[in-house]
């Protein structure tokens, strides 16, 4: 697992990263099976790291109720249950070969193997959930279906007439936004806070979430792999819609037409590929994406005014400002 932040508050940060650290423990707990296999490709992303963005989220949220809470690991360890799943199952629609610096199961393995192992992982994280209550299950629900809409819509593309632009952020709200959203929102629910503070961190957890991929898609078109643990410009390989490249093809000039012929199609042939991405990284739409994402940072900074000044919502701030200067 990777930090992604140091609270100024010492004793507040030991007290999540001990919490971070059960929900560590929770993870490999989960993706135990009786069938050796199954726990190891189960397991092959939980140790490969990652940030455990949406458990800290679940963590942060609570702090404005009863942190204690009994529920508050579990649902953090839900999240990160259904995102892991979900990223088996992006590296199989992506033919992507690394993810979090490590081989991905669908290269290690076969596709069958990944898509099932992310199945398996929803299963895990439905099991743990149906001890949450009937509401949370709803909710997971909800956020299932949001999920799976935003990969379709991506799947599909904009309809005819559609703003390229608009339809892909909701993309991003739908696929990315929801399950983040959703960690707000279990935090504070389970933890017992007032109505107004669970719509506040729920809406807080959508916008930062967008800003979260808007970066994300970013990083993946300027950093190596050694800094994003990917394979860069996976995106522009299949031709999967970022920003940057639906703004480039959007500019209408001639000096953008070769970038604009290559990003109309997926680019399996390295020297396109490296050739695309050496144009889109020099290209102003790269700066307008960025600008778009410090656009939903600094909603979701503003989103979270009317909570008390506390020590997690110094934290959450903070936050506003990690997603969109990170590197990787």
């Amino acid at each position: 697992m990777n930090r992604i932040f140091e609270a100024s508050d010492s004793v507040f940060d030991g007290n999540i990263s001990a919490k971070l650290a059960q929900v560590e423990i929770s993870l490999l707990e989960s993706t135990r099976s009786e069938y050796p296999f199954v726990s190891e490709t189960s397991r092959h992303l939980v140790v490969a790291g990652g940030k455990r963005f949406r458990p800290l989220l679940v963590l942060l949220a609570a702090e404005f109720g009863d942190p204690q809470s009994p529920d508050v690991i579990p649902a953090a360890v839900v999240v990160e249950l259904t995102h892991l799943a979900t990223l088996y199952h992006d590296d199989v629609m992506d033919e992507a070969t690394m993810r979090r610096g490590a081989t991905s199961a669908n290269a290690r393995w076969d596709n069958t193997v990944a898509i099932l192992t992310g199945d398996f992982l929803f299963a895990r994280a439905s099991q743990i959930l149906a001890d949450l209550g009937p509401n949370a299950v709803r909710i997971q629900a909800e956020t299932f279906e949001r999920l799976c809409t935003g990969q379709i819509k991506e799947t599909v593309g904009p309809l005819d007439g559609e703003d390229p632009v608009k339809h892909h952020i909701s993309v991003l709200s739908e696929k990315t936004g929801s399950l983040i959203a959703t960690s707000g929102r279990f935090g504070a629910m389970l933890s017992g806070c007032d109505q107004g503070t669970i719509e506040t961190l729920t809406k807080f957890g959508e916008q930062i979430g967008v800003a979260f991929q808007l970066a994300d898609d970013i990083v993946d078109i300027t950093s190596d792999s050694g800094q994003s643990g990917k394979t860069p410009g996976t995106d522009l390989r299949e031709g999967v819609p970022t920003l940057a490249g639906l703004i480039a093809l959007t500019e209408v000039t001639p000096e953008g037409a070769a970038l604009r012929e290559l990003l109309s199609r997926p680019l399996p042939d390295p020297q396109e590929h490296a050739l695309a991405l050496e144009l889109l990284r020099n290209h102003p739409s790269l700066y307008e994406a960025r600008l778009e994402a410090l656009r939903w940072s600094d909603e979701a900074r503003r989103t979270l005014e009317p909570l008390p000044n506390i020590a997690a919502k110094e934290t959450l701030i903070a936050l506003c400002d990690y997603v969109v200067t990170r590197t990787g």
